[in-house]
């Protein structure tokens, strides 16, 4: 990471794992990187057709959660394949243990689809529910 002004340029800084809570501009940059991450993986997917003329960007995100929409299963793959790989790029991890996955069809629940990242299984949110949904 490096700053840029008018005036002046730092040099290259290597940044590590983790956010320094007490430096106040260091959530705004994990943001930034996410939005950047973000945007770069949601070119893996077209937007999930809702129905009629609805329509909704594959990633939404909050801080360091995000979810992928998608019309399809194997639009869901890709996305998931590309954020592996771009979050190790960035060397940051997705936590599988973690995440859930829910898979719609035809308006009911499949249980029979299962998705990865990381090389671990995503459990189903009927396996394991969300305890919570922290702050």
């Amino acid at each position: 990471m490096g700053f840029s002004t008018n005036s002046y340029n730092t040099d290259w800084i290597d940044l590590e794992i983790g956010i320094v809570v007490s430096f106040s501009i260091s959530p705004i940059l994990f943001v930034i990187a996410m939005k950047f991450l973000l945007k770069a993986a949601e070119g893996s997917a077209g937007p999930a057709i809702l129905g009629g003329d609805c329509y909704m960007l594959p990633l939404k995100a909050f801080m360091n959660g995000a979810t992928i929409i998608c019309s399809n299963e194997g639009e869901t793959r890709r996305i998931l394949e590309h954020l592996d790989v771009l979050n190790a790029w960035w060397r940051m991890k997705l936590k599988p243990k973690k995440s859930r996955s829910l898979s719609i069809r035809k308006g009911k629940i499949d249980a029979t689809t299962t998705f990865t990242v990381a090389n671990q299984q995503i459990p189903m949110i009927s396996q394991e529910p969300v305890k919570n949904l922290e702050r």
